[in-house]
């Protein structure tokens, strides 16, 4: 699609979190913006991404919204319309429920204003492709919140097969799980386990090996049966893939570990097999087995874990908003990723696995 300039002076971006905490919104000197996320520690995010300069901070709840603004000496609006009226501010980062997603990046497009937005776009496809043709028709930017991609463990695996070192990859394996989970107010709205939980696990797996032909889940409530009965979900689930390659992979989720919070995987390939561990930060790097076992510190939060992801997630949009390159990951990838989430919903009540031509995702480019 044709091209904006990118903009001559420093812009602003904000970004908007209609419920729950504050979000944060950035002023670039370059063009982007910084993201707000649940619990993420926003002052030590702002100040990370230094092409960016906060502009706005927006909340439902305009006392909150206050309170951060105060925090953070920027502007705050309990009104998401306010940012995208203002003609100053050129990116937005949308964090509200998943409910709002679709709708606020349709608004935000419309308005001019480039998006980062956390996943789902939205629980329904065509509503995802709805917003993301209207973010084609404004020739404006959309970049996915998949922050693993940005994490500097999860990229060295990614280099290590992009550069031919592992091989032909055989297996995949990641396990994602949760200390104690969300109130069931969360689990009604967010979509269930795999649209919330595996879907990062989805990406990471189309990231890495590839698009997935066939899906089988199997999932249970075990923590609680007002899971199941009220959110009329799971809380433990495993899902087996197999890729268009050949490849394997296997994915299994909890949100209720008791131990602490996991995001692990490892990849098997022809000539060598990395792991990632269970450390409660980045600290620890990629385990290669041929190196030896290690000991790992278990942590309780994704947001320590993910520190590095969720800000090089908003750098990598920062940079493409400077550079006028396209951002990724796309909104294809989110709606690829959420059909893999909706075969594995539909394989776990069917019993039976669910095969997929192939995981082309939306019907329009992204």
């Amino acid at each position: 699609m044709p091209r904006r300039p990118p903009p001559a002076q420093p812009c602003r971006a904000t970004a908007s979190r209609v419920a729950g905490d504050p979000g944060i919104a950035h002023r670039p000197r370059r063009p982007g913006g910084a993201r707000a996320d649940r619990r993420l520690p926003r002052e030590t995010l702002a100040r990370r991404i230094p092409d960016a300069e906060l502009a706005l901070v927006v909340d439902a709840d305009a006392a909150r919204a206050q309170a951060a603004g105060q925090r953070l000496g920027v502007p705050a609006s309990s009104n998401y319309r306010d940012a995208l009226a203002d003609p100053a501010i050129d990116a937005v980062l949308i964090a509200s429920p998943t409910p709002l997603h679709a709708e606020m990046v349709e608004a935000a497009a419309a308005s001019g204003k480039h998006i980062f937005c956390e996943k789902p776009l939205s629980l329904d496809p065509a509503r995802a492709d709805q917003a993301i043709a209207a973010v084609r028709k404004a020739q404006v930017k959309l970049q996915v919140g998949f922050h693993r991609r940005f994490d500097p463990d999860f990229r060295f695996i990614k280099d290590r097969i992009d550069d031919g070192s592992l091989g032909e990859v055989r297996f995949f394996r990641a396990t994602c799980r949760d200390m104690t989970p969300p109130s069931l107010e969360y689990l009604r709205a967010c979509g269930g386990i795999f649209a919330d939980v595996t879907l990062h696990d989805f990406d990471v797996a189309r990231w890495l090996v590839g698009e997935v032909e066939e899906v089988y889940a199997a999932g249970a409530a075990l923590s609680d049966s007002q899971i199941a009965e009220v959110a009329g979900d799971v809380d433990n689930a495993i899902v087996a893939l197999r890729f268009a390659s050949g490849a394997l992979g296997l994915i299994d989720n909890s949100r209720d570990s008791g131990y602490g919070y996991e995001a692990s995987l490892e990849v098997m390939g022809s000539r060598s097999t990395l792991r990632i561990g269970p450390a409660a930060q980045r600290v620890t790097g990629v385990e290669s087995l041929a190196a030896g076992a290690r000991a790992w510190d278990i942590g309780t939060d994704f947001v320590a874990r993910f520190a590095d992801g969720y800000v090089g997630a908003v750098a990598a949009f920062v940079a493409a908003v400077a550079s006028d390159s396209e951002p990724s990951p796309t909104g294809r990838d989110a709606v690829a990723a959420f059909a893999l989430a909706l075969a594995a919903r539909e394989s776990m009540e069917t019993h039976r696995a669910v095969r997929l031509a192939a995981v082309t995702g939306t019907t329009v480019e992204a």
